[in-house]
C-alpha cells in the first residue's frame, strides 16, 4: 500500500460557519482578528480526527481583495495570526505539517480578471515572503488558468520549500481547466517552473475523477481535495458576491465523499483531504477507511 498525505478539510467556510457573523466578501478574514481561538480549534480539530497538513487561513488574504473591499485590518497582522493558528495547532498535536495557502489574485474561479502573470507575480511576492519562512511547504490554490497558474508559479520560484500546485476544474468536465483550457495543456507550467506535486482542488469529486487521471501522467506526486458544492454558479463569480450565492450538496454524505477519494487513490493519487464543505467529520471518515484498507497516513 502507498503512503497517503492527508490534507485537512474546509478552513474558510468552516470558520464561516462557526463564527456565525455576518457574511463578507472576505468570507473568513475577520475571525483572525476577532477569534482567533477558533482557527487553533478548528486546524487542531483536523489534527485529531487524522490530518497531517493544516492549511493557514490565508487564502483569501491578499492586498488586492484587501483594498477593494477597505478593508481596515493590516495585512501583516492578519497573515501572522493564521500563521500562528496553523502552527500552534502543529506544535500542539506534535505531529504533521503546515501548508501555506495562496489563493486567486481578485476572487476565485475568474481566471479572466486575474492580471498577467507578470504582474501577478509582483502582487503575490509580499504573501510568498511572508508564509515561507514560518510554513512546511506552499499551496497554490484554486488556480483556474495557465496564465493564473503561471503568475503564482513565478512568484515562487525562488524559495527553498516544497511547491504543491492545486487546479480547478469545470464541475463537469474534469478534463477542463475552469478557462475551458485543456487541463493536459498545465503541463507547460510542470516543464518550465518547480513544483512538487499537482492537485486538482476545489471542484465536484465527480470531475476531479477525470482530471487526476490526467494529472497523474505528469511524473511528479499528485491527489485532490474536492468541494461540495452543487456548482459554481455565475452569481457567485461576481467579485461583490459572499459564499450565500453557493447551495451545499445533500446527497454528497461522508461515505459518498470517501468513496470518490477512493477512485483517485485507485487512479494513483497519494494526496488526499477535502475543500469547502468538506468538514472535519468526512475527513476521519477518511483517515478511518485509509487505515482499515491498509494504507499508512504519513
Amino acid at each position: 500500500m502507498s503512503d497517503i498525505r492527508l490534507l485537512d478539510g474546509s478552513i474558510g467556510q468552516e470558520l464561516v460557519n462557526r463564527f456565525g457573523g455576518p457574511l463578507s466578501t472576505m468570507w473568513s478574514t475577520d475571525v483572525l482578528i476577532e477569534r482567533p481561538d477558533l482557527v487553533v480549534e478548528l486546524h487542531t480539530e483536523y489534527f485529531d480526527v487524522g490530518a497531517t497538513i493544516a492549511t493557514t487561513n490565508t487564502y483569501a488574504i491578499l492586498q488586492d481583495r484587501l483594498d477593494y473591499e477597505n478593508s481596515p485590518h493590516d495585512i501583516i497582522k492578519l497573515w501572522d495570526s493564521a500563521i500562528s493558528a496553523a502552527v500552534t495547532a502543529r506544535d500542539k498535536t506534535a505531529y504533521g505539517s503546515v501548508a501555506g495557502s495562496i489563493g486567486p489574485l481578485v476572487g476565485s474561479y475568474v481566471p479572466e480578471l486575474c492580471p498577467p502573470p507578470i504582474e501577478a507575480e509582483v502582487a503575490y511576492t509580499p504573501i510568498v515572503e511572508a508564509l515561507s519562512p514560518h510554513v512546511d511547504l506552499l499551496l497554490i490554490e484554486t488556480m483556474s488558468s495557465i496564465s493564473q497558474a503561471m503568475g503564482a508559479l513565478r512568484a515562487v520560484k525562488n524559495v527553498s520549500i516544497p511547491i504543491w500546485l492545486a487546479l480547478s476544474v469545470d464541475d463537469f468536465d474534469g478534463t477542463k481547466l475552469r478557462s475551458g483550457e485543456a487541463l493536459s495543456d498545465i503541463r507547460t507550467c510542470v516543464d518550465n517552473y518547480r513544483i512538487d506535486a499537482i492537485l486538482i482542488n476545489c471542484s465536484r469529486p465527480e470531475a476531479v475523477n477525470d482530471g487526476v487521471k490526467i494529472i497523474g501522467q505528469f511524473g511528479l506526486p499528485f491527489g485532490a481535495y474536492a468541494n461540495g458544492f452543487t456548482v459554481i454558479n455565475d452569481e457567485y463569480k461576481k467579485i461583490s458576491s459572499t459564499v450565500a450565492a453557493l447551495k451545499k450538496r445533500l446527497d454528497l454524505t461522508d461515505k459518498r465523499y470517501v468513496d470518490e477519494v477512493f477512485k483517485w487513490i485507485d487512479s494513483g493519487a497519494t494526496i488526499v483531504g477535502g475543500c469547502c464543505e468538506i468538514g472535519p467529520s468526512a475527513i476521519k471518515a477518511l483517515s478511518q477507511k485509509l487505515i482499515s484498507s491498509g494504507f499508512c497516513i504519513v
